[in-house]
């Protein structure tokens, strides 16, 4: 005994695959997009070897909700193609049958197959030449209209190409040095004379000392004069490091920093410090390919996107501006 549940996903599959003269009797408007409306028949006809892959691979408790959410995602597609067919017409773009024939005979060139070959081709897709020739002319359309309102506002700049190369075709190597000095106030323990300062007094004496330096005293001077750290023996003289050997708060303050230069007050959680960097070595890039030879390759990839999120974007705006309703 055929169940409840198989026999509405029969019953639903009737209703889409079915065709001829009873697919005239159930055709009916499924979604409405402006002045136009979008038909049940063209619904099976885009979804139609959609739905039947779906149909041979979807277990059948699940069958009908799967096959109802792929009829909404094919209407959904069906409606983006009714807002590019009437925004086309409102800018009188058209596309001619000569144009149809050009792009079909191009087709088969890049095919290397002949117009019989290919007619059985699209034919156990389930494809009439007919059929193909005006999915192929509504895509012209699309390119027109595309190239007229996206393409054509879409500009990648050279630094745009070079800030790519650098980030996806180099490698630094090296993590550059830095050979540094530092000045280090520590509040909570007991500093070199014997007292115990407070946070506000670390504060003020490593601002005190940075006063100094900042006004041409010297950075080792003041290091044995106001650090707190055993470096100050040595006028806060650390040595040379590579970038990621340095702790994240000195790196933070000194990266950016060139030489001679001194950072700003960086607290920690028991004091305040700061550096001056003597000299660096920045990390050599090393390069996978040359520029010259992958820039128009990476100006391409950047050019398709570019147009892709703002042929996503206009559409989203013609949308947002159009009625729709899903019957």
């Amino acid at each position: 005994m055929v169940s409840r549940t198989a026999f509405a996903c029969i019953s639903f599959l009737l209703l889409l695959f079915s065709s001829g003269a009873s697919a005239n009797v159930i055709d009916r408007s499924v979604a409405i997009v402006n002045d136009d409306t979008i038909t049940l028949s063209e619904v099976n006809e885009l979804g139609k070897a959609f739905f039947k892959k779906i149909s041979d691979e979807t277990p059948t408790d699940r069958l009908a909700p799967t096959l109802q959410q792929a009829r909404l995602a094919v209407i959904d597609k069906l409606i983006d193609k009714r807002l590019i067919v009437q925004e086309a017409k409102k800018l009188n773009i058209q596309v001619s049958d000569q144009e149809v024939d050009n792009a079909f005979q191009r087709i088969l060139t890049n095919n290397n197959a002949t117009a019989e070959q290919f007619r059985r081709e699209i034919a156990a897709e389930g494809m009439s030449e007919k059929q193909y020739r005006e999915e192929l002319r509504e895509q012209l359309l699309s390119s027109k209209l595309i190239n007229h309102e996206v393409r054509t506002k879409v500009v990648i700049p050279e630094s745009a190409v070079l800030d790519y190369y650098n980030t996806h075709y180099t490698t630094v190597v090296g993590g550059g040095d830095y050979y540094l000095l530092q000045i280090g106030c520590i509040w909570g323990t007991e500093d070199q004379g014997g007292a115990i300062p407070s946070q506000d007094e670390a504060k003020e004496k490593a601002e005190k000392a940075r006063d100094l330096v900042m006004k041409g005293k010297d950075f080792k001077e003041a290091a044995k004069e106001y650090s707190d750290l055993p470096s100050a023996r040595d006028g806060g003289d650390l040595g040379h490091f590579q970038q990621d050997e340095l702790a994240s708060f000195i790196r933070d303050a000194v990266v950016h920093l060139k030489p001679g230069e001194v950072s700003r007050i960086v607290e920690t959680e028991n004091g305040y410090h700061f550096f001056k960097l003597v000299s660096s070595q920045e990390g050599q890039a090393v390069a996978r390919e040359p520029f010259d030879e992958v820039k128009d390759r990476i100006r391409e990839k950047l050019y398709q996107q570019a147009m892709e999120q703002r042929f996503k974007d206009w559409l989203t705006s013609i949308r947002e501006k159009a009625y729709i309703k899903i019957l």
